[in-house]
């Protein structure tokens, strides 16, 4: 093992047990309502798009209820754009004004998110964005994304990269030594030729590592949605990340380096179709499928970080918290089979998952089955089992029907039948499954 995956193993042990984080996309871009890349697809230029901020009062932000609502539903950590793509800093920043303790709500807004998610026992994290559409010296006309692409009134005459770097780092130096002990960084994001050595990523990580070495990061200084870059390689660099960051899918498997070691990864899932607050966007995944997805993740051996899109006010939308709230209520009952779990040896089942710790096996039962649930190849492996959500025993059946597949181990969730019967929780039903020591 060389010594970055070394390092990299020992900085994540907290985050690969955790498994389950918020996300919150937050800024100028939720009063026109119409996703976080507003100014990009819709070629807003600044002077228009500026409008924005003399209006993002915030007056119903309350970071603790956004905490309370977090640790409710069973997250672990959480993690807060302190500045997305178009350059609003949720911070105070001495390197511009475009922040929000200029704006009319007069709040440094990452320091009452980190205060009140510290306060409810919750690792904290901050998204920073490498890019900046407003700053004079980031290039406009010509770039993949920039909303001035295409206006030859924008050509990158006099601006100065090294300038736009400086200032960029400038700013995570701000956040990494104003805001106390941070847990994560969330860099987003690199493309075509900006990424690697155009952000100078080996002097930004080695500052990052000096002022907070703890401190876990994503791969996208060097990767993005559709690239993890090196840290799928035997031979990481320093600044790989500690994490690959599929966006908005699900893995088909465990994701692994060329050797086929499996590496720390997280799937960044919006809650419903948008990542930044989007007024006419109702279309939310079910607690249902919220549960089944994080199963999914960690029977990986991933991460869920699941998405909110707060309003101009600072209020996380009923749905959201509707939805949070009864998986929560299925993470109080069922939360042992996914903290500090990960994949199984056994593959996986056709009526469900497995995650694992240890010699605890977790039978995630998705499906309703015709007569008993079968544990395939695992005959006189079984311990004993139990309901994760109330401890009662379920008992290892043997039917006479089953006599013929010996290789297998059945049970039935009522032990007086063996037809039938309806899944005690159609979310999805957890048997803590107790295995031999071999």
């Amino acid at each position: 093992m060389n010594e970055v995956v070394k390092a990299r193993t020992k900085r994540t042990k907290w985050y690969s047990e955790a498994r389950f984080g918020m996300f919150i996309h937050w800024g100028l871009y939720a009063i026109p309502s119409r996703g976080e890349w507003v100014r990009s697809t819709e070629r807003i230029p600044k002077e228009e798009y500026d409008v924005f901020f003399d209006e993002f009062t915030t007056e119903n932000y309350n970071p603790k209820e956004w905490a309370r609502l977090a640790k409710k539903a069973g997250m672990k950590y959480a993690v807060l754009t302190a500045k997305h793509h178009d350059g609003f800093c949720l911070f105070d920043t001495k390197y511009t004004d475009f922040k929000s303790t200029n704006a009319p709500c007069k709040r440094d807004l990452v320091a009452e998110f980190l205060e009140a998610f510290r306060a409810e026992g919750i690792k904290v994290g901050l998204y920073f964005s490498l890019i900046d559409w407003r700053h004079p010296d980031y290039p406009h006309f010509g770039d993949m994304h920039h909303p001035m692409r295409e206006n030859e009134e924008y050509k990158n005459d006099g601006r100065d990269f090294d300038r736009y770097l400086e200032f960029m780092h400038g700013q995570v130096h701000e956040l990494l030594t104003n805001y106390g002990h941070l847990d994560l960084m969330w860099f987003d994001f690199s493309y075509g030729p900006m990424k690697c050595d155009t952000w100078k990523a080996d002097k930004l990580i080695e500052m990052v590592r000096k002022i907070q070495p703890h401190i876990i990061i994503d791969n996208r200084l060097e990767g993005s949605a559709e690239d993890a870059g090196s840290i799928r390689t035997l031979d990481p660099t320093p600044y790989s990340g500690d994490f690959a960051s599929p966006e908005q899918m699900i893995p088909p498997a465990c994701i692994c380096d060329a050797g086929g070691n499996p590496i720390p990864w997280e799937a960044c899932i919006t809650l419903n179709n948008n990542w930044g607050y989007a007024a006419h966007d109702h279309h939310y995944k079910s607690a249902k499928l919220v549960i089944r997805t994080l199963v999914e993740c960690v029977s990986k051996g991933g991460n869920l970080i699941l998405n909110v899109g707060p309003n101009a006010k600072g209020e996380i939308p009923k749905e959201s918290v509707e939805i949070l709230t009864e998986v929560g209520e299925w993470m109080k009952e069922n939360g042992k089979s996914i903290y500090g779990c990960g994949f199984s040896d056994y593959p996986k089942p056709e009526w469900g998952r497995f995650t694992q710790n240890g010699n605890k096996l977790y039978a995630h039962v998705l499906e309703e089955q015709v007569g008993a649930i079968c544990l395939p190849k695992m005959a006189g492996k079984v311990k004993s089992m139990r309901l994760v959500s109330d401890g009662s025993e379920i008992k290892e059946s043997f039917f006479w029907n089953l006599k013929e597949y010996t290789d297998n181990a059945f049970f039935f969730f009522d032990s007086k039948s063996s037809d039938c019967y309806p899944l005690p929780d159609d979310r999805d039903t957890v048997v803590e499954i107790t295995l031999k020591e071999e």
